[in-house]
Parts: C-alpha cells; structure tokens; sequence
C-alpha cells in the first residue's frame, strides 16, 4: 500500500514538473499544463496510472478550499460589505440567466427530464473557482473590472452550492422517509432540521474565529517553532471545512468565511504564507487528476454530441457573461476577458453530478458523458483565453485611432521602463516626467492603458514577465527597468528573466513589505524599496512637526532612520528563516537605531543649525 502511494505520488509530481514549466515557456498558463500531465499519465495514454485518478481528485479538491481560505484573508468583512451588490446582482444574473438559457439545451438538446435538466442546467451554470482564480493571480490582473467581477460572480456560486444540493432531493422528489436517517438521536435531529443546524454553524464559525483563534495561535506562536503554526493553520481549515461539511455546507464556503473573520487579524500575513504552499500543490494534483480522470472511451463513443455540449455550454455562458458585464459598463476588452474567465464548467460540477446520479435524476452513461463535457470546458478555458491574450487583448485595448491620437510624440525607446502603472508606478512615472526623463510603461489592465494613454503616457498592454514584451519595449537598449508590479511573485520572476535576458539593465524592485524585500534579497537584488518606509516615516516627520519639533531637523533625521533601517533589512534578511535568532537580531537592531538617532538628536540640540529656518536673518535686517 505504502508503495502504491509513493509510486502515485512519484508519477503525478514528475509529471507536473516535465510538463507544466513547458506551458508556461509557450504562455498557455500552468493549469493547462497540470491537466496535460494528467492526460499524459492517465489510463488511456501511458496509463501509469488507472482510474484511481477520482480519488485523488475528491482529496485535492482540498486546494481550492485552502485557496477560498487565502482569499477570505484578503478580504475583509468591510471590503465584503462594500461587494454586496456586485456580488448579489451580477452573481445572482449571471447563475439566473444561465441556468435559463441552459435548460432547454438539456431538455431539448440531450433528451431528459424536467426535473433532470433543471438539475443539469444550475449546475452548469457554475464556474471553475479554481482555474479563474489562478489565472487571475498568474497574470496579476485580481484588481481589473475583469477580475473583480470574476471574483464577486464566483463567490455567488460558491455560496449558492448550499441551496443546490438542498434543492436536489426536491427536483428527485425524495421524502424525509426515504432519507437516511442516523440512529444516532443527536445526528438525526442535525439531518432533520438542516435550517437551523446551518445557521448555528455559521456562528459557531463567526465566535470561533473572532474569539478563540487569536489567543490560540498568540498560545502557538509562543513556542518559536514554525513548523508548529504551519500545523495549527492547517488545523484551522481543515477544521473549518469540516465543521462545515458535516452540516452540508461547501467546505470552500466554510474556509473562506473563516478566511474574512481572520483578515483583521495580527496573524494574517503569517496564516497567508504557511498555508500557500500547501493550497499551489493541492490545486496542481487536483487539476492533474482532472485530466487523468478523462474517459476516453465516452469521447469516442459520442465525439459530436460532445463537442456539442462543449461549444453551446461555452457560447451561451460566455453570451450571459458578456451582456454583464455590458450592463455593468465594462469597456469591451475587460468584457471578453470577463466572458471567458467564466465560460467554463467549473469543479463543483463534480460535486452535484455525484448527488444527481445519488439521486438517480440521470442515468450513470450520461452522468459519464457530462463528465467528460465539464473537464473538456475546462481544458479549453485556459486555451480560449491564451488565443485572445495573443490576438486579441492589445487590439482592443485601445484601437490604432487611439494609439496614433494618444502617443507620446518621443522615440519609441527610452532609457527607463517600468512594470506596472497602478498608484506606485504612476508616481514614479510622474516624478520622472516632471525632471524630463521619459519612460516606457507596461501594464496587464487594459481599462488602465486605455486611460493613461488618453491622458498622453506612452503605455502598452502586455505581461511584463514575458520575454518578447520586453523586447518589443527596447530592453536592449534601456538602462534601467523598475519593477512596481503588485504580486511579489510577478516581481522576482521579472527580475530574474531581466538579469538573465538583460544582463545590463539596473534593476530597481518594488516590495511590498520587509519580508517580500528579504526574498529580493537573497537572491542577490540590491535595489529593493520597501512601498511603505518613506510614506510611513515622513508621516512620523509630520506628526512631530505639528508637536513642535523643527521640521528640517525631523527630516535629517528621517532620512537617517531610513539609511539604517535599509542596511538593517539587509542583515537582518540572512537570518529570517531562524524565528528565536531573527527576533534577538531585531531587538539588537531598533537598540542600534535608537542609540545612533538619539546622538544625532543631542548633536542638533548643542549645534548651531539654522537650515530652513529665516528667523535669524529677519532678526539681522
């Protein structure tokens, strides 16, 4: 047994390794490259594996309920406040009116009955949570119209996978007497009154995380062993989503309702980190398995009533999605984007053929052949949406009218580029512009490059990551390429493919916080720029000016703080993998900092600095 899983797990991470890096270099994206792998491995090509591939699927399915996680940690309860329309009304619309249009294809198309294609139609309805979100993180494009769009319809459609499966039994007209119910008096009253044991479930969760979690991992954190918080995290969802589970409730829905009680938490950035790795390789057997999972056999058997299924499924959900996304006033390139982010059938397809075949609302044949439509969309959607980030996306970001009325009227190529023009690539861009030096700006948000050209900046749409972008940018002939891309991630693969590709470009990074600038650092970037120090530090300045202190004084001061506070990072990054020896040399260094700051505060006191002060030379007039 012991053998088996090792052999399974040797095979279903090799190959992920062999194929998902050869995705990425053809720009197809690595969640079309993990179910190529499955494909490859699966029964009916190599067959290194059989079709145990379900059972593996069921227990990675685990990825996305740890990425729902990371998610809700993202988002807090008053970011989720704000969504609440966008999430109901273009959520709502969308499972609505697909479910509308898909009935008939199901009742008319593919002969069933009433009840049969009602079923088949709000399932279908649903979109991949899983394949949408990571390819909104791998393209750093979570906060465009497209993205947060996507982001509100999917988490409709989690949420209404409660009322699904509740709705399933209705559909196969299954009594409480034909129900399995427990023996056990306590479970038969949960399995009985399934209202009132979800909504205890709720505030179990809601008290749980806003009370108990904080002193327990403050208890953990005590214990200066990393490897015992990455355990408790883990405890925390997979106990969640139990929870959850057990009072039929998607764990998915589970975890992420945790995730946004915990977003204000101390410990967030510390869960975030511990629990990514866990969700990236979960997601990654979960899609392998999908694509080993495939029959083949039902391809052969029925190929155009397959293709079929596929391209009406796709079309009429992509239809709904682009008449959205038309109402909510989404310029056309964002549109289309948005239309095939979602066009697919998503993973919980899995989850509600299962209960319809329980149910016996299809036959176990069909149930067979939707099965291979769900994965097929699947497959297809990260295809669909590589073909109009290559054709497609930097036509209509802005049309060759636009780019001939808005460019800057310089050389193509200048000597600086830049990653990113959100609100901290736009600032230095306009520093730059306002001391004369030009530069060119690459950004992946069509909405934005449409915008910044209209105001007369030269910026093109594209993935700063990719190699031929950065080409057709004039890196060869730059001098310097700043990073102000959001996504870290984005941040370290940029500058990793400049320094090989573009050996004599100066690099200046973009990190987030002192621990995203460590990983720059070990890796031997020199120019990293905390986003926050200077905006946190000249605050402090102002503070201290309106308390009285002298405010060319306070700025000596302040840019000295930084100078130590950089060279400190840089120490201080060697040792962060050790917690007891990284808090000693923390501790060691604010002393350091404090001690110097202090002799240069008794310095200004005792010397006769008049720097910015005119008070002096009214007096002598």
């Amino acid at each position: 047994m012991a053998g088996d899983f090792l052999q399974n797990a040797l095979i279903y991470l090799g190959s992920a390794i062999v194929c998902v890096p050869l995705a990425k270099k053809m720009g197809i994206g690595s969640v079309l490259g993990y179910i190529l792998a499955g494909i490859l491995i699966g029964p009916f090509v190599f067959g290194f594996v059989g079709h145990e591939g379900e059972g593996v699927m069921h227990a990675a399915e685990f990825g996305v309920v740890m990425m729902l996680f990371i998610i809700g940690l993202e988002l807090s309860p008053q970011s989720f406040w704000k969504m609440k329309n966008r999430i109901l009304g273009l959520g709502g619309l969308q499972m609505l009116m697909s479910a509308a249009l898909l009935f008939p294809v199901f009742y008319f198309l593919f002969p069933s009955t009433v009840n049969g294609s009602i079923a088949l139609a709000l399932s279908f309805a649903m979109s991949s949570t899983a394949i949408a979100l990571q390819t909104l993180k791998e393209r750093s494009i979570e906060k465009t119209d497209a993205g947060q769009s996507s982001f509100s319809v999917l988490l409709f459609q989690d949420i209404a996978v409660i009322p699904m499966l509740a709705v399933m039994p209705l559909l196969a007209g299954v009594s409480n007497e034909e129900k399995n119910i427990s023996a056990n008096p306590f479970v038969a009253f949960l399995q009985t009154h399934e209202t009132i044991t979800i909504i205890v479930a709720v505030v179990l969760v809601f008290m749980v995380s806003r009370f108990l979690i904080n002193p327990f991992l403050h208890y953990i954190g005590r214990t200066n062993l990393r490897e015992l918080f990455t355990a408790a995290a883990l405890f925390i969802v997979i106990g969640v989503s139990w929870l959850m589970t057990q009072v039929g409730i998607s764990a998915a829905l589970g975890a992420f309702m945790a995730g946004v009680l915990l977003a204000n938490s101390e410990f967030r950035h510390e869960l975030e980190s511990d629990i990514e790795p866990f969700k990236g390789l979960l997601l990654g057997v979960f899609f392998t398995a999908i694509g080993s999972t495939i029959n083949f056999n039902v391809l052969a058997e029925r190929p155009i009533q397959i293709v079929e299924a596929v391209c009406v499924i796709i079309l009429l959900k992509s239809l709904v999605l682009f008449v959205l996304g038309r109402r909510y006033k989404m310029n056309l390139a964002q549109n289309l984007l948005f239309a095939l982010l979602l066009s697919q059938a998503g993973e919980f397809v899995f989850v509600l053929l299962a209960s319809i075949q329980q149910l016996r609302l299809l036959e176990k044949e069909w149930i067979d052949f939707y099965m291979a439509v769900v994965t097929i969309t699947m497959i297809l959607s990260p295809v669909l949406l590589f073909i109009y980030e290559k054709f497609f996306a930097a036509r209509l970001a802005y049309s060759k009218a636009e780019e001939k009325k808005y460019t800057v009227s310089v050389d193509d190529e200048h000597e600086v580029i830049i990653a990113g023009f959100g609100h901290y690539g736009s600032t230095i861009g306009r520093f730059l512009r306002a001391n004369n030096v030009n530069a060119t700006f690459l950004d992946s948000d069509t909405n934005r490059v449409q915008f910044l050209r209209q105001m007369g900046f030269e910026v093109h749409y594209g993935d700063a990551t990719r190699l031929e972008l950065l080409q057709a940018a004039g890196a060869a002939k730059a001098k310097i390429l700043i990073s102000a891309i959001d996504s870290p991630a984005k941040t370290i693969e940029l500058a990793e493919m400049a320094r090989k590709h573009f050996p004599h470009l100066k690099l200046f990074l973009r990190a987030r916080n002192r621990f995203d600038a460590y990983d720059l650092l070990e890796k031997e970037f020199d120019n990293v720029h905390r986003e926050s120090l200077h905006s946190s530090v000249y605050m402090a300045v102002d503070v201290l000016a309106a308390l009285g202190q002298r405010k060319y004084t306070l700025t000596r001061k302040a840019n000295d703080f930084i100078k130590h506070d950089n060279l400190a990072m840089k120490r201080l990054a060697k040792e962060k993998d050790n917690l007891t020896s990284y808090i000693t040399s923390i501790r060691r260094e604010i002393a350091e900092q404090e001690i110097l700051l202090n002799e240069d505060t008794k310095f200004l006191e005792t010397a006769n600095d008049n720097a910015w002060d005119n008070t002096s030379l009214k007096g002598d007039r």
